[in-house]
């Protein structure tokens, strides 16, 4: 999937119960993150983080959902080691995970080639992560290797950064921003408009080039 791509509606099974993604989805952000397998290491410390997270993700108006290519049963099995190993989750597992056995939905959706999801080598490669808004599109897409287990403080400041820009238009986050921080504004906007939308000011950088391109504001 690529960025600014419709996530094309699904039907799959979940922990819990059947779902239809755009239904389902309804007019929140998404964050859809996938597994090689039930019963991995790195993936059970993922979906008990995520897990954890929970509210920080309904702050933000965002749903969560796992998907793993085994079968719905194992699943279930999976959550109660999950929920044993991160004793902080709260009673309920907060999240569906989506059985995909069949590996079609993961090729549907690009994880895996049509000709290679039917080896259990290959299908170890899914590790996929997109980060879906209100009209279906792909906003971010990020593919984890087996042994690197994916920071969820960063997945909650991307959605903070794609929410303030999409409701801003007019300015975007830099490297290492969190929020609160100083935003820099595009530089489609002209000096004369800057002053009208961030009328407490903002900062212009001189670099050597001599075009001043780069401006930042604490004003959003």
């Amino acid at each position: 999937m690529r960025l600014g791509q419709t996530v094309p509606n699904f039907k799959a099974d979940t922990t819990k119960g059947p779902i239809n993604f755009h239904e389902w989805q309804g007019n929140s952000w998404v964050v859809l993150f996938s597994h090689p397998a039930d019963f991995t290491p790195v993936c059970t410390t993922e979906l008990g983080r995520i897990a954890v997270h929970q509210p920080e993700f309904a702050k933000r108006n965002t749903k969560c959902l796992a998907h793993s290519v085994d079968a719905l049963n194992s699943h279930v099995d999976w959550v109660n080691d999950i929920k044993s190993y991160c004793l902080d989750i709260p009673s309920e597992f907060p999240y569906p995970i989506i059985a995909d056995p069949t590996r079609d939905l993961a090729v549907s959706l690009g994880m895996l080639d049509e000709e290679q999801k039917r080896d259990p080598e290959v299908g170890k490669t899914i590790r996929a992560l997109f980060i879906i808004s209100p009209d279906h599109k792909v906003r971010l897409s990020m593919f984890y290797p087996m042994s690197t287990g994916r920071n969820v403080d960063e997945i909650l400041r991307v959605i903070d950064s794609l929410q303030l820009t999409d409701r801003l238009k007019v300015v975007a986050t830099p490297a290492n921003w969190t929020p609160g921080t100083k935003v820099m504004i595009l530089p489609t906007v002209t000096d004369e408009e800057a002053k009208k939308l961030f009328p407490k000011g903002f900062d212009k950088v001189s670099m050597p080039s001599g075009v001043n391109y780069v401006r930042t504001t604490e004003n959003y």
